[in-house]
């Protein structure tokens, strides 16, 4: 519990993936601009690094990597079970598993949330390059600095999602602020949702030291 725990501070706000990290920034500054959508994004962005992160722990775990346990059944006694694939399928892997489950998130939202679905458009389907689920499968994985179980990959993840959808709500919150505001002619739009950006970082910085 203690481990779980020191992970779910962690990937939450010391190492939050956007303001700390600084991966998936182009969803959290296209999508940030009003907080349903900020919301929805976040949801959607929590379910496909939760099922990727389970999904490519699995295929790390028995097919990837160095004398994984499918590949020394199939490939027994070779240089192949020996050394893995995760130098050679290891991305292009984990980015086919994101994209089933980004289609599987599009599907849901057409059906069953259209207004959702409609207004945050083309920054849905790019769920499958965002590097910042790319980059939680790749740290459950050959990155994490130690080896972790199914469940905490998986608890990772999902708290990996949070701290994104944390971070977007705030962003939300923000600007519909600065929107209201008399910001200065060169600074509006990305400009000024950079800065407001950098600003939070430096604020988060102030959960250093909570989790290891």
């Amino acid at each position: 519990m203690g481990n779980l725990f020191a992970i779910i501070i962690t990937i939450t706000f010391v190492n939050n993936v956007v303001l700390s990290q600084f991966l998936g920034l182009c969803p959290f500054v296209n999508s940030s601009d009003k907080t349903d959508k900020s919301f929805g994004m976040g949801m959607a962005v929590t379910f496909v690094m939760t099922m990727a992160s389970f999904v490519t722990y699995l295929l790390y775990t028995f097919l990837l990597k160095p004398d994984a346990k499918l590949l020394k059944v199939l490939f027994p006694d070779t240089e192949i079970a020996r050394n893995g694939l995760q130098d050679v399928l290891q991305t292009a892997t984990f980015i086919l598993v994101i994209a089933a489950l980004v289609q599987l998130v599009e599907i849901f939202m057409r059906k069953s949330l259209p207004g959702l679905y409609r207004s945050l458009g083309i920054f849905l389907p790019l769920i499958t390059t965002n590097c910042a689920v790319l980059g939680v499968a790749l740290l459950n994985t050959s990155y994490a600095s130690r080896p972790l179980s199914l469940v905490e990959a998986v608890v990772q993840g999902f708290f990996a999602g949070i701290g994104f959808t944390v971070a977007m709500l705030l962003m939300s919150g923000v600007r519909e602020r600065l929107d209201k505001l008399d910001v200065p002619e060169p600074l509006r739009g990305t400009p000024i949702t950079f800065i407001a950006t950098g600003l939070m970082a430096l604020a988060f910085l102030g959960f250093a030291g909570m989790g290891t």
